[in-house]
């Protein structure tokens, strides 16, 4: 029951409309597959890293043999994560502008860029704020 529950907390998350919400926390997702699929990962895919490519590859390869919950969940589970990822990749190219602007000799690669982006309170433009706050940073 407890399960039921967090399942119906997280879906709200999983299946609303707006960008950032598509890009859940990867702990969020996690525990979407460890509520979900944990019987189905434990009876097919045991021994797998909980790597997001070798467990989804694992799953879809056991399909036929997984709980409806588990195939109702695990793919969006798996598209938040990817949408995360490449949220975070994202960052650097629409920050670029705002990182120079505001950080001055801080460069993209710095390892300071991001704190610097983070911790500036103006010159930051929306679109820079939306894009930290879609990777999760904020």
């Amino acid at each position: 029951m407890n399960s039921m529950r967090f399942f119906m907390l997280v879906l709200p998350i999983l299946t609303s409309s707006s960008v950032s919400a598509e890009t859940i926390k990867f702990e969020d997702a996690a525990a979407v597959l460890g509520t979900s699929c944990a019987k189905d990962i434990d009876a097919s895919c045991r021994g797998v890293n909980f790597d997001s490519t070798r467990l989804k590859d694992c799953l879809t390869r056991n399909e036929d043999t997984m709980s409806a919950q588990c195939k109702a969940d695990y793919a969006r589970a798996f598209d938040a994560i990817q949408k995360r990822i490449a949220a975070r990749s994202a960052v650097p190219k629409i920050c670029g502008r705002d990182l120079i602007k505001v950080c001055g000799a801080v460069q993209k690669d710095d390892s300071g860029a991001l704190e610097c982006i983070l911790t500036a309170t103006r010159g930051v433009t929306a679109r820079c704020n939306q894009a930290i706050v879609e990777a999760g940073y904020r």
